[in-house]
């Protein structure tokens, strides 16, 4: 029995994470089940995607990757099981499975919606029953059709500046106030961020606490951060700010 890993945008307050637990527990009987995350800002597609594209191929092959942050749920968007890499995700067909459909090979099928499925809940409906199949060891093929073009959403390209700098912006802000960038470490050094330079060190003790600070990430982005404090707040920065660096190249 493969485990099944669990993120959404539901919280834990309302009772529906645990609704569609109760589904798995009941189809899929002694499968492990994964809390990964329930707190993904709600109807925040790109972060969801983001926070796949860092865990999925972390663990074991068979595992079984349920995501619902599904703001089109109910309308004709489809809902998809993914193959990839050895390992299998579930979810609505809105870009936030793209990490696995991108890689070579991957396949995708299309999941029916029953007639009896509550349209604000394909989670419980739809989702977690496709994923308790998949992690009995179900064939992907016996659970819909296959989808030759599903949605793919991609993080933008830094753009090269007549001046020689690359225009990058931030994609995602995490729950320390972090701001991740599209800028790769390969970008090189001087990074501004408005009109204000922001030193680029190792990490966040290379500087003085309340400082600004850009640092490559684990994920090998380059962040804007602020020691002991939320970059987001102290720089006013948010998802799409522009942030400039000087190629390294």
């Amino acid at each position: 029995m493969s485990a099944i890993t669990l993120l959404t945008d539901f919280g834990t307050a309302d009772g529906y994470v645990a609704e569609m637990k109760g589904v798995l527990m009941t189809q899929a009987p002694g499968s492990q089940v994964v809390d990964l995350s329930h707190d993904m800002p709600p109807h925040e597609i790109d972060a969801a995607r983001l926070a796949v594209a860092r865990y999925w191929r972390r663990f074991p092959p068979g595992t079984v990757h349920l995501v619902v942050v599904d703001p089109g749920v109910g309308s004709d968007r489809q809902a998809i099981a993914v193959a990839s890499e050895e390992r299998f995700l579930v979810g609505p067909d809105n870009g936030v499975l793209s990490p696995a459909l991108l890689m070579p090979g991957s396949r995708v099928v299309s999941l029916p919606v029953p007639a009896d499925a509550a349209p604000t809940f394909h989670g419980r409906d739809v989702f977690a029953p496709a994923a308790a199949a998949l992690a009995r060891g179900a064939g992907m093929e016996s659970l819909g059709s296959p989808l030759e073009q599903p949605m793919i959403r991609r993080t933008p390209e830094a753009v090269k500046e007549d001046d020689g700098w690359l225009r990058g912006e931030v994609i995602v802000v995490d729950r320390f106030g972090n701001a991740v960038t599209n800028l790769l470490a390969i970008h090189g050094g001087e990074v501004r961020v408005g009109d204000r330079e922001v030193p680029m060190r190792r990490t966040y003790a290379d500087v003085a606490s309340g400082e600004a600070v850009a640092l490559v990430g684990s994920s090998g982005l380059i962040e804007i951060a602020v020691r002991d404090g939320s970059a987001a707040k102290t720089l006013g920065i948010a998802r799409g700010s522009i942030i400039r660096i000087r190629d390294g190249h």
